[in-house]
């Protein structure tokens, strides 16, 4: 008998615990007045019962939050470092377009100056009396004399005007580069501002041909339209 009881109690004690394995994870009994200040363990098919409510948890409280850059903030980045902006939009493939167009400002200005500089000095020997002045020669085309130009009143005039082009090129080089400067932090700052903006599905535009009355008359005229609708 003593025997029959001792297996009786054991079946008791694994009955109970394999019910509370079964609990584990699914129903967790907290005080009404608990407060969940550290990671969640459960999944999302946990329950947690606090007091006598039952309540799903939600793990979501404790994903990160969305990103969202600080306009603000890319615009000083951008403005001290250009393309810098455009990293901390997350927008990577327009680095390569942001410092391709300074290297090709840069690239303008280093070549209108220097063709600007080899005239300027052209043009100051050419209208000096110094006889061993003579670097104006080199731009005199090759098959061609110094008559075939005009003489030197004609070279320099050509010289003249071609080093005040260079001169001109080489400004707006440089106004260019300023503009495609602010270019960059302008469109920094517009991605920041537009990086969470969200086109609703539900909004539609049809355009299609419809007929208008023009004036008093019972005539009309062939013409598009464009209506948008909201589903």
């Amino acid at each position: 008998m003593q025997e029959k009881k001792n297996i009786y109690v054991l079946l008791l004690i694994l009955i109970s615990i394999s019910v509370q394995a079964q609990n584990v994870g699914k129903n967790i009994i907290l005080p009404s007045d608990s407060i969940v200040r550290t990671k969640s363990i459960f999944n999302n098919n946990s329950n947690v019962v606090i007091g006598n409510r039952k309540s799903t948890l939600l793990l979501d409280t404790f994903k990160l939050k969305p990103f969202k850059p600080d306009p603000l903030k890319v615009v000083w980045m951008a403005a001290i470092l250009p393309g810098y902006g455009q990293i901390m939009n997350k927008k990577y493939w327009k680095i390569p377009l942001v410092y391709g167009g300074f290297l090709g400002c840069a690239y303008a200005i280093v070549w209108n100056s220097s063709m600007y500089q080899s005239y300027f000095a052209a043009y100051k020997d050419i209208i000096s009396d110094d006889p061993m002045a003579t670097s104006y020669l080199k731009f005199i085309p090759k098959g061609y004399t110094l008559a075939d130009l005009g003489g030197k009143s004609g070279l320099e005039a050509k010289i003249n005007t071609a080093q005040q082009g260079y001169r001109r090129y080489r400004d707006l080089s440089v106004i260019a580069t300023i503009g495609f400067y602010a270019l960059t932090v302008v469109d920094a700052y517009v991605d920041a501002q537009l990086y969470d903006f969200d086109i609703s599905p539900n909004l539609s535009m049809r355009i299609q041909p419809g007929l208008i009355q023009t004036g008093t008359s019972f005539q009309s005229t062939l013409a598009m339209q464009c209506s948008i609708s909201f589903k």
